[in-house]
C-alpha cells in the first residue's frame, strides 16, 4: 500500500494489508478494512465501508453511503449507485455467528446497480447489465439485461452505453450513442464484433 499513488481524504481511514491501485480516490468518512484489493482509478464516495477482503476492479465508482461486504466482487468498471445494499448472509440472526457462511456476489465487468437497490447475496450481476434504483434483486442478472421493481424482474436489454436496446425481428440492435451491434440469441445478449 503506497498512499503516494492514491488520495485519501484526512477523514477516511485504510486499515493494513490493503491494496489501493493507483489514481484511486477515497472521501470523506470512509473505511477500507484489511485486505482488500481495490483497483487503479476507482473513486470511493463520502460514509462507504469496504469490508475485509473484497476485490474490486479498475474505474469502479461507488456512490455516497454504501457497504461493500466480505464475499463481494465488483469487476472493472462497475457503477454502485448511492445508498444501494449488498449482503452476505441470507439468513442473518443477531445472537448466531455465520462469519463463515458468507455468500459470494460477483458484480460482472461494466454493470451498473441503481440508488437504494438491494441485492440478495450469492446472486451474481452479468456484464454491463443494468439493475434500476430500488429494485431488489433476488435472482441471477444476465449480461445486458435490465431490471426493474420488487423482486425485481426484467424489463429489456442494454448496451455497454446504458440505453435501451430495441431488437428486430432477426435478432439484432444497434446501440443509439455508440453505434455498437448485439445480437439476441437464446434469451442471451452478445456483443456483435
Amino acid at each position: 500500500m503506497n498512499p503516494e499513488n492514491y488520495f485519501a481524504h484526512e477523514t477516511a481511514v485504510v486499515d493494513e494489508g490493503c491494496i489501493i491501485g493507483e489514481g484511486t480516490k477515497i472521501w470523506h468518512f470512509s473505511h477500507i478494512m484489511p485486505n482488500c484489493q481495490i483497483g487503479q482509478k476507482c473513486n470511493i464516495g463520502q460514509n462507504v465501508v469496504i469490508s475485509p477482503e473484497v476485490i474490486l476492479g479498475n474505474n469502479v465508482k461507488i456512490q455516497n453511503n454504501v457497504s461493500v461486504y466480505t464475499g463481494v466482487v465488483c469487476e472493472d468498471d462497475v457503477f454502485l449507485g448511492p445508498s444501494m445494499v449488498f449482503t452476505n448472509v441470507i439468513n442473518p440472526r443477531s445472537a448466531i455467528v455465520r462469519r463463515g457462511e458468507y455468500a459470494e456476489t460477483t458484480v460482472k465487468k461494466g454493470a451498473s446497480i441503481g440508488a437504494n437497490a438491494t441485492i440478495v447475496c450469492g446472486n451474481d450481476i452479468g456484464e454491463y447489465a443494468f439493475i434500476g434504483a430500488g429494485a431488489v434483486v433476488t435472482r441471477d442478472v444476465p449480461a445486458y439485461a435490465l431490471l426493474v421493481g420488487n423482486p425485481a424482474r426484467q424489463i429489456g436489454w442494454v448496451g455497454e452505453y446504458g440505453h435501451r436496446l430495441e431488437f428486430s425481428e432477426e435478432g439484432l440492435a444497434v446501440c443509439r450513442e455508440s453505434q455498437q451491434e448485439y445480437k439476441l440469441e437464446s434469451n442471451k445478449v452478445r456483443r456483435v464484433k
